[in-house]
């Protein structure tokens, strides 16, 4: 499921935009979920994830450019796209990270070339999240930050850079197949981003929130190997 944002004060603007996106992601049987807001202040207001947000420059009050750094200065990490009656105002756009912007009226064909892009984008960005469903919600969590992973009682707790831990129930071994060459499994309930590891001594490794993991006697050797594998693949 993709979660999309619509945000412009003239309805009948964001009932064009919704219905080009429901019908580009319907011809390609790809599931979406479209959210649509009326002003700034309402979609500051909204807490859930966002992965793709079309967000209109000019409106009243609260303009689309002050929304857009409010919410990269939160937790808002999605792909955001500017709908402008002015051309110029895109140079604004880089300090807030924006995927690409669209000039009303709206041209299809240029509509269709960034929808086209942002998929692949959307594609290749999602090969480095990982999808924690847990109950009916959803959150798409960056690899970069999951410090490590620990497993009690059938539930797997992923402590985050930012302090936070997020439990769901899985097994690790599912989760170990879903994370990349930067994660090692060095114990039978721990798997650890090397990228977080500040240091490793008699079956212990140290990491940079202060945590220590366990290393299995097993492991041991094959995560002195990882180590090295990792800062030559990953630290280049």
């Amino acid at each position: 499921m993709i979660y999309i944002a619509v945000c412009d004060d003239e309805k009948c603007m964001s009932d064009r935009i919704i219905a080009m996106v429901s019908d580009f992601y319907k011809r390609r049987n790809m599931e979406i979920n479209i959210l649509p807001f009326s002003c700034g202040e309402e979609l500051l207001k909204y807490d859930k994830p966002i992965d793709i947000l079309f967000l209109d420059i000019q409106m009243k009050d609260l303009d689309g450019m002050e929304t857009a750094r409010r919410m990269r200065k939160g937790q808002f990490k999605g792909f955001l796209i500017f709908i402008t009656i002015l051309e110029e105002m895109v140079f604004e756009s880089f300090e807030v990270q924006a995927f690409d912007y669209l000039v009303k009226p709206i041209d299809v064909r240029q509509f269709e070339k960034t929808m086209e892009r942002l998929i692949v984008s959307v594609q290749n960005a999602s090969l480095c999240n990982l999808l924690v469903q847990k109950g009916y919600e959803s959150s798409i969590i960056s690899f970069d930050e999951i410090v490590f992973c620990e497993i009690i009682d059938r539930k797997v707790y992923l402590n985050l850079t930012s302090s936070e831990v997020i439990d769901f129930y899985d097994r690790l071994e599912n989760l170990e197949k879903k994370l990349d060459g930067r994660f090692f499994r060095c114990h039978r309930s721990y798997l650890i981003n090397l990228k977080y590891l500040k240091g490793y001594k008699n079956g212990t490794a140290f990491m940079e929130n202060g945590k220590e993991i366990p290393v299995s006697r097993l492991r041991s050797k094959e995560f002195s190997q990882v180590i090295l594998q990792y800062m030559k693949q990953w630290r280049r």
